[in-house]
């Protein structure tokens, strides 16, 4: 069976293990079923998640002129600290970031690779974790805007890592934690803006089960750039990944607005 669309990232649902999907236009794919079975995926074209124009993709499933002029390409994405919406300053479209800003954001800690520090909008709970291959995570803080959610980030950060270490989560080499004493340690950390959303005694657990038959020993990258198409058998999901038997990984999300043809 064929199947041909624009890649965007992995629609998840929780389980026992997580379900992934793979979502296009007029079809879709429920991963979790070609665990153990032989899949073709072959790169044909571009299609920017913007524009919708058939130009290459720059970054973040947009084309290069969309990355630089959207409103949901801004640095405020990857630096909520910069968010300003709150006080009414715009950066590239204020009704746009003032929907996506100002709303509850949530600062956690996950348990990946080792502990990391993030923040996501509240509505992205527990689908963040989930793309980040976490077995664990535990929200710290719950905040009004985005701007309050990245400050209190960057005063962990001198603490605890910000990204993923992905080879280590793919290969499930997890450091053992324990998040909510993680999080008891922490409080003297807090921005003084942000004292008052802490709750100790609120400790709400997140665990994750990924379908996954075997973890890699050594992982290396698919590219359709470099590789436009490949065959293996897949052998397990986790976070934004496609895991197969060879060792070779393929990141779904990193190939947003990648047109391929799926044979299984």
């Amino acid at each position: 069976m064929t199947y041909e669309g624009v890649l965007t990232k992995m629609q998840t649902e929780m389980g026992t293990p997580i379900q992934y999907y793979l979502v296009f236009k007029t079809s879709f794919i429920n991963i979790n079923q070609l665990l153990n079975k032989n899949i073709t995926i072959k790169h044909t074209g571009y299609q920017c998640l913007s524009c919708q124009k058939p130009k290459k993709i720059f970054r973040q499933g947009f084309c290069y002129d969309c990355f630089m002029s959207s409103a949901s390409a801004g640095d405020w994405i990857m630096k909520p600290e910069l968010s300003t919406a709150h006080l009414g300053i715009e950066d590239r479209d204020l009704d746009y970031e003032t929907r996506v800003q100002v709303q509850p954001h949530v600062v956690y800690l996950a348990l990946s690779s080792e502990v990391k520090v993030g923040v996501t909008r509240k509505t992205q709970v527990p689908t963040r974790w989930i793309d980040q291959g976490a077995i664990e995570a535990l929200p710290i803080v719950e905040v009004p805007n985005r701007y309050l959610a990245g400050i209190t980030e960057v005063a962990l950060k001198s603490h605890y890592a910000d990204k993923t270490n992905w080879q280590k989560m793919l290969k499930n080499e997890i450091a053992p934690a324990n998040l909510i004493q993680e999080k008891a340690s922490l409080k003297y950390l807090i921005p003084n803006e942000v004292k008052e959303y802490f709750n100790l005694d609120q400790n709400d657990l997140f665990h994750f089960e990924y379908p996954v038959l075997t973890y890699p020993k050594k992982v290396a990258s698919l590219n359709l750039e470099k590789t436009p198409r490949f065959e293996g058998k897949l052998s397990g999901i986790k976070g934004q990944y496609l895991l197969f038997e060879s060792g070779i990984v393929f990141n779904v999300r990193n190939s947003e607005g990648f047109v391929v043809q799926i044979d299984l």
